[in-house]
Formats: structure tokens, sequence, C-alpha cells
């Protein structure tokens, strides 16, 4: 067990910085939340602005330093202390241990036999630390009489753990002194490191949490010092951007939603022990127990004695891995990469298309998925496709044609094209666009495998350097399979085949079909995003008996105000009643012809 003397302790000594007068560093925090605080950069100064707002946190933590809370000795010292408390308090701890392992780091190791779908882990409820155990805090007079804590429970998780951190009578400190002091996750990322990003997808996510971050870490600042509720908080004496950072960071690696006590909703969790099982490839095996009011977890396979257990935290991208857990997980059965399409509304066939896609329930524009396996598209994908490379007849047939109707059911349908030259133009654009989103990287897939050989690569360089390899070999593969899509339905046209015919009665079978292509588009549930919608939900793995649940982590997204369905309809008719032959100029034009670029803030391989 854990030396019981070893409890939180500051910097101090040769270390330490000279003494900054409170008021110097109000006006440094104030400077930073001006900063973080403005209008988004325009397109090109992004970088530019992180920069700056880098400099300012790194002025302040220049004046920190020394004052962040630490711990002494290991986070293996404080394991034990972890077992005997989780065991004190109804938590299972007889099947499994935590272990180093290695690369992967702590984990949990399996200390006799366990079968697949063998129940072998639980936590109640009093183990956790929630949004309501926050409330019942010494923090819960200022969440009651701020906004931002009552919208955002990552944050609010994130100052309920510092605020227990530094209370030596806190019933979490089993658990908080386990966890790690620093993280994997892009705010500890050198500059130079971020640099590498630069390009891809991932980057703007990057740099829009690290400015999120500060933000908030300044906006709290000022809180915690002026408001009279935070008068009581130790935070008030010691509260660093570093300490900020390692709360976030171990939030946002390690929470997940839970039912509140009565079910009625629920609520944001930190689940000790449960947070050590490492991830790997398969399916959702935690759930909660209403009745029993705690987490449990059925092992994800047969694993047998001394075996590491695995958990599947979710179809993440590897992307959201790095950003939000600290990782890249190389043989990722889930990763993707984002493609924003939209119609332009100021092609003449706009309204005729945007009420096509409409009746399959997709937006006129959205925010779409290139996935590593095949197929590369969606169903959704394969719709919206079809109906933006259509002609103004192919349109008119789904709208008003003979069983127009069922047709829709066909749009997400690989088997039934619209026509062969209509498959001809969209596989020629996907094509055509992956090829020109490779070309906006500053490396190739080469050089990127050559820069992976260096043994003197840091950490932190190669998961960059890996998940825009990654980035790049999806697109590689989209415009492969493009081309040879392309080819096939070519040669279908030269061939003079026969395009396969819908019947009425084929709609049994797409509804009892298995592969994902073959469902009716309009029965599925849209996974892709509409514009203006930013990327603001998480898919953490886990809880509400079994099935996926998503989060919202930020309260800044605004909803779109989509078109009404009379206008369009208007729009529609009277592009129907007017004469002339179908003009095919702009039928390729994007709303935003650069690749999506997201946001989000908030499990890290357990380090």
């Amino acid at each position: 067990m854990g030396k019981k003397s070893r409890v939180k302790t500051q910097k101090s000594g040769s270390g330490a910085s000279a003494v900054v007068s409170p008021k110097e560093m109000m006006n440094l925090i104030s400077e930073l939340l001006q900063k973080c605080s403005s209008a988004a950069p325009s397109a090109g100064k992004e970088w530019e602005e992180y920069t700056q707002i880098r400099g300012l946190v790194e002025k302040i933590r220049k004046k920190q330093k020394g004052l962040s809370v630490v711990f002494e000795g290991s986070r293996e010292d404080y394991f034990p202390e972890l077992m005997s408390w989780a065991e004190e308090n109804g938590a299972s701890c007889d099947g499994f241990t935590v272990t180093n392992f290695g690369t992967e780091g702590y984990g949990l190791r399996a200390t006799m036999d366990i079968k697949a779908e063998e129940l072998f882990l639980w936590i109640p409820r009093k183990m956790l630390m929630t949004v309501e155990s926050a409330q019942n805090s010494v923090l819960g007079p200022l969440y009651s009489q701020d906004r931002i804590l009552q919208a955002m429970g990552n944050v609010t998780l994130a100052l309920h753990l510092l605020c227990e951190r530094a209370n030596t009578a806190s019933q979490w400190l089993p658990y908080i002194h386990t966890l790690p002091q620093e993280y994997d996750t892009p705010l500890y990322y050198q500059q130079d490191e971020v640099e590498l990003l630069l390009g891809t997808q991932a980057v703007q996510d990057v740099l829009s949490q690290y400015k999120n971050t500060a933000r908030q870490y300044a906006y709290f600042y000022k809180l915690v010092q002026t408001h009279p509720a935070a008068s009581k908080l130790a935070l008030k004496d010691s509260f660093t951007f570093d300490d900020y950072r390692w709360a976030v960071s171990s939030v946002m690696t390690r929470q997940n939603q839970i039912p509140t006590e009565d079910g009625s909703r629920v609520t944001l969790a930190l689940i000790p022990l449960w947070d050590m099982c490492n991830h790997t490839n398969g399916l959702i095996t935690t759930g909660y127990n209403l009745e029993d009011d705690r987490c449990e977890c059925v092992a994800l396979q047969d694993y047998k004695e001394n075996e590491q257990i695995y958990i599947f935290y979710g179809t993440r991208s590897n992307a959201e891995f790095v950003i939000h857990n600290g990782f890249f997980y190389q043989d990722n059965a889930h990763d993707r990469v984002k493609i924003k399409l939209g119609v332009s509304k100021s092609e003449r066939l706009y309204a005729m298309k945007a009420e096509v896609l409409a009746r399959a329930g997709i937006p006129a524009s959205c925010v779409f998925a290139l996935h590593c396996n095949e197929p590369p598209i969606s169903a959704q994908l394969l719709a919206f496709l079809r109906v933006f490379c259509m002609t103004e007849e192919e349109l008119k047939d789904y709208l008003l044609g003979d069983h127009a109707i069922n047709k829709i059911f066909t749009l997400g349908n690989s088997e039934f094209p619209v026509s062969w030259e209509n498959e001809i133009k969209l596989w020629t654009f996907l094509e055509t666009r992956a090829a020109l989103l490779l070309k906006t990287y500053k490396t190739t897939s080469e050089e990127d495998r050559f820069m992976l050989e260096k043994p003197d690569l840091s950490l932190h360089s190669r998961v960059a350097i890996q998940l825009r390899l990654a980035e790049k070999q999806i697109l590689e593969k989209v415009s492969s399979s493009g081309r040879a899509k392309r080819l096939h339905f070519q040669k279908k046209l030269e061939e003079g085949a026969p395009l396969p015919h819908y019947e009425e009665s084929d709609i049994a079978l797409l509804e009892n079909t298995e592969p994902d292509a073959k469902l009716p588009i309009i029965l599925r549930k849209l996974e892709e995003v509409e514009e203006g919608q930013e990327i603001q939900v998480e898919e953490h793995s886990h809880l509400l008996n079994g099935e996926k649940v998503v989060y919202r982590m930020e309260a800044n997204g605004e909803p779109v105000q989509e078109e009404t369905q009379e206008r369009v309809s208007k729009d529609v008719h009277s592009a129907l009643d007017s004469t002339g032959s179908s003009n095919q100029k702009g039928q390729m034009e994007m709303a935003d012809q650069s690749a999506s670029r997201t946001e989000e803030i908030p499990k890290e391989r357990s380090e």
C-alpha cells in the first residue's frame, strides 16, 4: 500500500520563480482572456493566433513556475491504496490487478481466467466523481451561481478534480493519487510538435482545443479570485495553467456518461479503476445497472490469467484518439477523415437537388466521412453524390416520376445506380476530390514513412506524423477506389449493360439486408454532420446499458437554421415548371472546397 504520509506538496526552492504580484498576474490573465475571446481569425491566420495565445500562456507559466501541485513518489506507489479503497467501497477487485504494460502504459491484468461476456468489474456510484458530487462539494456555491459551470459538465468535473486534489481529507484521494501527472494530449505538445500537424484535418481541432482551454483557464482564474462564492476554494491561493491543463486532460481522457440516480437524465462521471482499461477493437461491453446503482463491465473476449484486459472505447477516428485520448491506434478499424460537401445555392438546380436530398433525410450541405475500410463511403455519402451529380431529367424522375417516393429508398444502395453516367460522374468527382485534398499536405506519404524511421523522434512527433500519414492513406485509398469504380462503370456504359431496375417488392429485401450500403437511406440514422454544426459531440465508448451515447462537449455551438420545407417545395415546383434543356455547368460546384475542420474539447491510454 502507498505510504499514507505521501500527500500533495508544492514545488519550492531553486526551481520556483520570483514572487509575482497579484495585479501583474491578473493583467496577464486579462490579456489572455481578451485574446482568446476575440473573433475567430480569418482563413489561414489560425496558426498565427495559436502562436500568440501560446506566447501569452508560456509567459504566465514561467511566472507560475514551481507553484503547481504535485504528489510525491510514482503512480505505482499508490495502486495498492487504490485497490484497497475500491474493495472497501464495494467494487470488484478479485479478477485483476493494475500492471505496467510498457508502451501501452498501465492497464488491467487478469489474475485468473475470465470468459467472454463474464461480469468481472463493477464500480458503485459512491466511488464516482460526477457533476452531482461537484454540486455537493465545496465547489457547489460557485456552481450554483456560474452559468458556464452549469452548462459545461466537463469543466465542472475538471475544477471538482482540482478542489479534491487540494483537500487532504478527500474521499477520492486514493483515486486522484493514481492519475498521471501529465498526459500525451496535444495540450502537452511543444510548438514544433504541433507544427507537424499543419495541413492535416486534425490541426484545427488541436488549435481550437488549446484556445478553448486557455480561455477557460483565464475565465475561471478571474472568477476564483473575484467571486464571493469562491472565497473558500483552495484554488484561490494556487491555480496555475498547468493545474488546469492537467485537470482538463484527466477529464477528457476519462469522462463518460452515466444516468443520474433516478434514471431521468445523464450526467458526466470519472469512473475509478475501470478507466485503467486500455483500448482495442470490438464492441461496447460497459453499462450502468440502475437497480444496483453501479457501473458494470463484462469481458470483451476470453482472457487467460496474466493477459491484459481490454475494452472498446467506441468508433473513434485516430484524430479523435490523438486529440482527446493522447494516443494513436495503429489497427483502428474505424479510422476516417471528414469531407465537407454541399450543393451550391447559386446552382440553377439547387432547389430540385435540395428537395430530393430532403426526402432522403440528407441536408444539402454536410460533413461526411471517408472511411479506411471498404466501402470507403457510407450509404449517406453515396446518396448525396448521386443527387449531386443528377441531371435535370433525373431529378424530375426522382421527384415526379413513377414510384418516385420508393426510388428514394435506392439512393444509398450500391446495387441500384441512377444511371451509368451518374455513377461515372460521382466516382470521377470523388477520385479527383481525394487527389486534390492529398495535395494540401506539406509532405508526401513516402516522406512521412521516412521520418518515422528516425530513432530520435519524440513520442509526440511520432504520433503527429502517424496521424497525418493515416489521413493520407485514407485519401489515397478513396482516390484509388474512385478510379476503379469509374473504370468499372465506364465499361458498363460502353457494353450497353442493362441498368438494374428497382421493383417495389425489393423494399422487403432492402429492409432486411445486413450490409450497411443496402439499407434504405431514410431508415438509417444520419451519421454525418450538417454545415455549421461543428463537431462538438463526443462519441465516447460506453454506458447506459451498453448503448453508445453521445454528449456535447462544449456549449458554444449554434444550431443551424434550415430552410423550411415549404420554401424549398415552392422553388422545386417553380424549377419543374420551367422549360429548357438541362445545363450541366456548375453541377460540381461546392459550398466549401476545403476539407472539414472541426472543433472539440474533452480515454488516453491509461498511462
